[in-house]
């Protein structure tokens, strides 16, 4: 029976398919580290908090959006409408980068997307669980104890 045990807790150890989650505070350590903490006048806890209400913090998560076709990516859920190229169907393609590489556990693409994201117009206002869940709030609870 403890071998059974050790077998289910080692299984759900191991790396799998499913992408990772982050915890909130592993998160905020990797998103300050790429440079996101202040980015465009946006506090990392914002970046923190969008990503918790787009993905989990999941790294593979993916939501198709059966109204235009389209399919949001990764840990901030961005979309192969506009920003990334999902196979061959149409998109602007505005960072440059297959949809794919938003769904790898390192954030290197997402965060560089992201970025480019910020950077427009409607700065992180892109993102409908932003204007929905995060701005104008007080999110000290998205990075607190987490040493950043």
């Amino acid at each position: 029976m403890k071998a059974l045990a050790l077998f289910a807790l080692l299984a759900c150890l191991v790396p799998g398919g499913r992408g990772m989650y982050y915890s909130r505070c592993q998160l905020a350590q990797t998103l300050e580290q790429l440079g996101l903490d202040g980015y465009m006048g946006y506090s990392l806890a914002n970046w923190v908090c969008m990503a918790a209400h787009e993905s989990s913090y999941n790294t593979q998560a993916t939501n198709y959006n059966s109204w235009d076709g389209s399919t949001d990516f990764g840990i901030f859920q961005i979309n192969s409408r506009y920003w990334c190229q999902n196979g061959d169907e149409y998109s602007s393609n505005i960072c440059q980068i297959p949809c794919s590489d938003l769904l790898s556990n390192s954030l290197s693409a997402d965060v560089e997307c992201a970025k480019i994201i910020a950077q427009d117009s409607n700065g992180m206002s892109a993102w409908v669980a932003w204007t929905s869940y995060c701005q104008g709030q007080d999110l000290w609870q998205y990075v607190e104890g987490c040493g950043v």
